[in-house]
Order: structure tokens, then C-alpha cells, then sequence
């Protein structure tokens, strides 16, 4: 018998269209671009599209590998960066022609200057190429923003089921296994999209312990328990884009049973609503934040600075938090970290051991606060290998980079954004995390695994910054209200349901 032959392609960003920044080609090259048999080398790493590669392997299906190109969260792509890449994956695919069956690793929440549903608008072009019968699953985070074009024109959409996210890998495997039954004649997947109006940031949103996204993670994955229920997949939808029909909910798929497809969407979406509450979090002033943390026994202590959280879009050049703890003249020791790409070609011409004195921070976005001064630095090329998550597995760089000591804080000064898994930047430079005693991170969940085992306590802290606890204070214009958190109470809520 003749292998299916199955396209494989990937282009994989989440933006966030209150960052002043924007993305292009460079930022997604920093993390990887892989074109053509390229993609293959992506094997064996966590990411999706080594476990749908390996899932082709173990059905004997021939992969035909596109295009994978996946960045760190960042502004809006630019024009030229969003067609550079849809016209890459789009070329290879017609030279891949005939195909069995098509899968795409995206985000869900990726926006363009000019387009506000890429993912959607791909499936478009590629229906386009295939025709309405070829059968396409794509995969995306749990974070994604779905739209009833993607529904429409996916024959299946599968989401990670974790977060932090840990099972990329699986979840590749598991959007394969769709797609290769589907190719086969051996399900007919029904695809139906419920949500309610919340935006809500991700503090809370963890998928294991007591949290909401936990009790709604449990739920789906006893919905896929049924017989004719194939995939369920809950989004708790990335809040730092202002988008018509933002929200939360969930996709259920189904084996042809359209009905039972609408009404466990639906059901999961009510549930969202009956939880929205669960979903706000805590954040303190940094001194509050301090003080507990000097009465906690032993560290070291986290203060979590998620409102410049590069992985959620943010820039990375805050230095807020900096800027605090040495107005109340911390001096125990402290990690920090910022992108300044001017500062660290500063440190790089005095070089190692040097003495410098120059201003820090907020050199790519300024709406967001003033620079502070630092001294005294060690270099690195900022190249590190990721341990685990989305890019486990593969290089990425913070470009040159340099520490500065500043009493007692140690602050990494980078060139470029990366995304935060665990504590592999620090590592790269020699910054040791158990000899700290207060750390920040930028990340809004991703510290409950990096520092599981080391933390004595954590604490959201109050910080300005696009990628913020709350969205209060964000200025949505095009998201229609009513809708949580803005909104406590919506009176005679409808959802509505997209059935495909």
C-alpha cells in the first residue's frame, strides 16, 4: 500500500496588540525558521510538530514537511514578515500535491498589521490550493483566540491541555491521530466553538491543582472519555489583543453527532461563565510584596512581574521592578532581568570586569516608564538550549548580553526577548537562582514549574506594563461590551454556538 502522504507546516507566534513593538522575520529567525525537509530536524524535540512527526512515523505515513517557523510572543507581525512566511508555506504546499491529509501547529492568537485572524485567513488560502473535501487539523495553544472562520474551514482544532505547557509534544501526536483517522474514513469530525465574553489574564489559569481552568481541564477530559466524543479542547483566551468576539470557551469535536458537539461546547462555556470570578488574582505593591517575602524562612522568593512578561507579547525592557527594590534599598540578593539591547553593547565596549554607568530599561517601548542607571557587568553571546515547553529542545539566543551588579541585585541585561520556560537564561550566564533571595520573573504562570522545588513563596506584583495581572486598565475599543472582568454581571447571557 501506498503511504499517505500527510503536509506538516507551522507558523506559531502570539501577539499582543497593546506592545508598541512589532515582530518580523528576525524575531521568529531568533527562535527558528525551518524550511522544507529543515522541518525534520525539529524531531525529537517537545515541541508539536516532533510528536506529529513521530506519530507519522509510528503509522507509516509520509510526512511532508512545509514550513516551521515559530517566534517568542511580540507585538503585531509586520506585513512583510506575515507574507513572507504565508507565502513560504503556501508555495510548498502546491509543490507537495496530491496530499492525504494536512496539519498545522499555530498559536490561535497571532495578529498582523493588517489581519486580525491570521490563523483563519490561512485555512482560507489553503482551502483555496486543496479543496473543501482534503481533511486539515490544526493544533493550537490554549490560549488561542477562535474565530468561526477557523472552525469553518479546520475539519478539527486541538489545543494543549496543559498550562504551564508541558505537552506540546502530545499534543502534536494527538492532532496527528485526528487527522490520520479522518484521512483514513474512519471518523467524521464535527467541530463545534461555544464562548462567553471573559478576559481575564492567565495568574489563575493553571490546568492542574484547584484553580478554574483545573476543574474545566478534568471536565474535558472526562467529555473524551464518551464514545463519540473526540477531542475537547478549553481556551482561556490570551487577553492582550482587542478583537471583536474575544472570550473564553471550548471546542468539542465530534464523531459526526453535530448535536452532542454544540451542547458540551456550550455546557463548557457556561461553566467558564460560572467560574470567571476564580479567574481574577491577587497582585500587591512591590514593598507589600518585599515585606512578606523578608518574613518568609529561607528563598528564594518570587516576585512575579508579569505585566512585561515577553511571553505574553511584552517587550521585556521594564525596569520597574528594578527601580523598587532599590528605593527600598533591598540588599539581600536579588535576580533580575531586562532587554536593553543598547545597554549591552555599552557593557560589551568596556568589557569584562568594567566599571560602567548608563541608563536602563524601557529603550523599546517608553510608554511604560523611565530608564535607571546600573554599573559594572560580565558578557555572554546569550545563546542557551530550552529544558522543556514550547521550544524544548531547540536553541534560541538573548543576543549579546551582559550582568550587572547593582549592590545586590544581579541584573541580565539582554538584546533580545526570549520566552521564559524555566530558568535557562539565568543559567547561561552563571546567575545561580538558589543563592538568591528575591527573583523576578516575567511570566504569569511558567514559574510554577521552573521554581517548584526552590520556591519558598510568590507574589504577583503591581508593575505597569502591556502584559498586566489584571485588564482594567487596558484600553479595549473594539472588543464589544459587555464582558468580564469590566462587566461583573451580564443579564439573559446568550451563547452562541458555530457548528462546522
Amino acid at each position: 500500500m501506498t503511504a499517505m502522504r500527510i503536509g506538516i507546516g507551522s507558523i506559531f507566534q502570539e501577539s499582543n496588540q497593546f506592545a508598541a513593538t512589532q515582530t518580523d522575520l528576525a524575531l521568529f529567525r531568533n527562535s527558528y525558521v525551518h524550511e522544507g525537509d529543515a522541518l525534520l530536524q525539529l524531531a525529537g524535540t517537545d515541541c508539536e510538530v516532533a510528536g506529529i512527526l513521530a506519530l507519522c512515523e509510528q503509522e507509516g505515513a509520509q510526512p511532508l514537511p512545509l514550513l516551521a517557523a515559530r517566534s517568542v510572543s511580540g507585538g503585531v507581525l509586520t506585513d512583510a514578515c506575515y507574507t513572507e512566511l504565508k507565502e513560504t508555506l503556501l508555495a510548498r504546499l502546491r509543490a507537495a500535491l496530491p496530499l492525504d491529509g494536512l496539519i498545522l501547529a499555530m498559536h490561535g492568537s497571532m495578529v498582523t498589521a493588517s489581519q486580525e485572524d491570521p490563523e483563519g485567513d490561512i485555512l482560507d488560502a489553503v482551502r483555496r490550493i486543496v479543496g473543501p473535501d482534503l481533511p486539515i487539523v490544526m493544533t493550537l495553544d490554549l490560549h488561542a483566540h477562535v474565530t468561526p472562520r477557523m472552525v469553518k474551514q479546520a475539519t478539527a482544532l486541538v489545543s494543549f491541555t496543559h498550562y504551564p505547557h508541558d505537552d506540546t509534544y502530545s499534543t502534536g501526536e494527538r492532532g496527528a491521530s485526528l487527522l490520520l483517522q479522518a484521512a483514513k474514513g474512519e471518523i467524521t469530525p464535527v467541530t463545534a466553538l461555544a464562548k462567553v465574553p471573559i478576559i481575564c489574564g492567565a495568574c489563575n489559569g493553571q490546568t492542574a491543582g484547584d484553580g478554574p481552568m483545573a476543574h474545566l481541564t478534568r471536565r474535558a477530559r472526562r467529555l473524551e472519555q464518551e464514545p463519540r466524543i473526540l477531542s475537547v479542547s478549553c481556551f482561556q483566551v490570551h487577553p492582550y489583543n482587542d478583537l471583536p468576539g474575544m472570550g473564553c470557551g471550548a471546542v468539542v469535536v465530534t464523531d459526526n453527532d453535530p448535536a452532542l458537539a454544540a451542547h458540551e461546547a456550550q455546557r463548557l462555556a457556561a461553566e467558564f461563565w460560572e467560574r470567571r470570578r476564580a479567574f481574577e488574582v491577587e497582585h500587591l505593591p512591590v514593598a507589600e510584596a518585599v515585606t512578606r517575602g523578608r518574613k518568609v524562612e529561607g528563598g528564594p522568593v518570587l516576585l512575579v512581574d508579569t505585566a512585561d512578561c515577553a511571553g505574553g507579547g511584552a517587550p521585556g525592557d521594564s525596569v520597574a521592578l528594578l527601580r523598587e527594590l532599590l528605593a527600598l534599598e533591598v540588599d539581600e540578593p536579588a535576580l533580575l532581568m531586562v532587554v536593553d539591547p543598547a545597554a549591552a553593547h555599552a557593557c560589551a565596549r568596556a568589557g569584562i570586569g568594567q566599571t560602567v554607568s548608563l541608563q536602563v530599561g524601557y529603550s523599546l517601548d517608553p510608554a511604560w516608564g523611565r530608564p535607571v542607571t546600573g554599573t559594572v557587568s560580565r558578557l555572554s553571546d546569550g545563546a542557551f538550549r530550552y529544558d522543556g515547553g514550547l521550544f524544548g529542545g531547540t536553541w534560541a539566543s538573548m543576543g549579546l548580553s551582559a550582568v550587572l551588579q547593582i549592590g545586590s541585585i544581579q541584573l541580565l541585561v539582554m538584546s533580545q526577548p526570549t520566552y521564559d520556560w524555566g530558568d535557562e537564561q539565568f543559567r547561561s550566564v552563571g546567575m545561580d537562582v538558589s543563592r538568591a533571595r528575591f527573583i523576578g520573573v516575567k511570566n504569569p504562570m511558567n514559574y510554577r514549574h521552573a521554581y517548584r522545588d526552590l520556591m519558598k513563596a510568590a507574589y504577583i506584583v503591581d508593575t505597569p506594563g502591556p502584559t498586566p495581572a489584571h485588564v482594567r486598565n487596558l484600553s479595549f475599543k473594539r472588543m464589544q461590551r459587555p464582558f468580564f472582568p469590566l462587566d461583573e454581571e451580564i443579564p439573559d447571557l446568550e451563547i452562541p454556538v458555530v457548528v462546522s
